[in-house]
């Protein structure tokens, strides 16, 4: 769990890294009037973030940034919301709860981080400073889209599927979900996103006549994070993390693929990373 101070902390070393680093960046702005409006309901609610998702985002997971960016007073409620709960309100929720929320306050404001740039840009990589300096209100706390990732949810959860629902807005990402995570529903959401991410192009390739396999970047940036859950020394191939990953992986294939990876006999490597940006 996540203590407000913390959070506080984590404000301030995101301030102090921004000043010192470059003062001219854009800060994602929420008037105190919008925190105290959206403020105004004891409890949070994600309607407002279900009816965006559901306008904005296909099937697929592509975005309609045009027009979100032409329309963009409902995601700007959505951000007010996300900033409005206080530190108290998130340490006294369960651990699910925590989790979802931080899972689309990150989602949230990467489509804010994208609709800013006009006109929009190619990439997100394009945006500078856009991860590590670019601020947003997150429970009255200043927070980059880094200190949400990595401060708070790798390092206070051990759950690593969030790297199947946080969508960094590229192609490779794993798709961006039509609802919000909740902590009711988060257990089965993720296991869901899991399923569609290795199903589609960008998460997992098996080529047994070939002898290759070749999954995503992102099971080698943070593979470490499935080690304490899937480590272990019984078949697959390759280092420690890289066992880990494809025994997380394996238990999401029919049994004939799960066989093939818990063998170890093959090539593995890394998909592609397309940054392009997950527009429709």
């Amino acid at each position: 769990m996540v203590r407000p101070q913390i959070l506080i902390a984590l404000g301030a070393i995101a301030l102090l890294a921004s000043c010192g680093s470059s003062p001219s960046l854009p800060q994602a702005e929420v008037s105190a009037a919008d925190i105290a409006s959206a403020g105004a309901s004891a409890t949070l609610t994600y309607d407002n973030y279900s009816t965006l998702l559901q306008t904005y985002v296909d099937s697929s997971g592509l975005v309609d940034y045009v027009a979100l960016q032409a329309n963009p007073e409902g995601l700007k409620t959505v951000v007010a919301e996300l900033a409005a709960v206080s530190p108290e309100a998130y340490a006294a929720w369960d651990e699910p709860t925590q989790i979802a929320f931080l899972i689309n306050a990150y989602n949230a404001l990467t489509l804010q981080s994208i609709i800013d740039q006009n006109p929009l840009k190619g990439s997100i990589r394009d945006i500078v400073g856009v991860w590590n300096f670019r601020k947003h209100t997150v429970m009255g706390q200043p927070l980059t889209l880094d200190a949400i990732e990595h401060d708070i949810l790798r390092k206070d959860f051990v759950e690593p599927r969030i790297h199947a629902a946080l969508v960094c807005a590229a192609l490779s990402c794993p798709t961006l979900s039509q609802e919000p995570y909740t902590g009711a529903d988060l257990d089965q959401q993720l296991d869901d996103q899991v399923q569609q991410w290795l199903d589609g192009p960008y998460g997992l390739a098996i080529d047994q006549s070939a002898n290759q396999v070749a999954i995503s970047a992102i099971f080698d940036w943070f593979g470490d994070d499935w080690k304490p859950q899937y480590a272990t020394e019984d078949g697959f191939t390759g280092s420690d993390k890289q066992r880990a990953t494809l025994n997380f992986i394996s238990q999401y294939l029919p049994p004939d693929d799960q066989a093939y990876l818990k063998a170890g006999n093959y090539k593995l490597n890394y998909l592609d990373y397309d940054w392009a940006l997950n527009r429709q």
